[in-house]
């Protein structure tokens, strides 16, 4: 179980650093047409620069999520607040998907994988971390 938590919350927090990096700073125009299908012309450049400035702005809060993991891992896998605002933000992206597929439809497949990823990562974490976590900081 200690295997496959470290897994997924690495390979997790990881596509969130690469991927926020990548679509703050390079591939927002590409990530237009390859993610959404979406062509940035279609639109008049006020719009265009509008999705493109909040696209960027999200990536890099997607960005700072993965970076603060990173920084609080131990306190991630030790502390019930730092475990419980990890696991919470990541368990709220998949409701924010699922809530995103009853209003507005279904997405692209790679979102589903995404979703699947994610909650598997937050049941495995959770059960793993569930029984060691010390609620005021104290490590073992």
């Amino acid at each position: 179980m200690r295997l496959l938590a470290y897994f997924f919350f690495y390979t997790y927090v990881g596509l969130l650093i690469v991927a926020g990096l990548w679509g703050a700073f390079i591939g927002a125009r590409i990530d237009q047409k390859m993610l959404f299908d979406f062509d940035l012309t279609s639109v008049d450049q006020t719009t265009a620069a509008s999705m493109l400035t909040q696209y960027r702005f999200l990536r890099l809060v997607e960005f700072g999520f993965g970076m603060f993991a990173i920084l609080f891992t131990r306190e991630v896998f030790s502390q019930l607040k730092y475990n419980r605002l990890f696991l919470g933000v990541m368990f709220l992206g998949v409701v924010a998907r699922v809530v995103s597929y009853l209003v507005d439809g279904p997405p692209n497949w790679l979102f589903y994988f995404f979703a699947i990823y994610e909650l598997v990562g937050v049941i495995l974490i959770f059960f793993y971390t569930r029984n060691q976590l010390q609620p005021h900081g104290k490590f073992n």
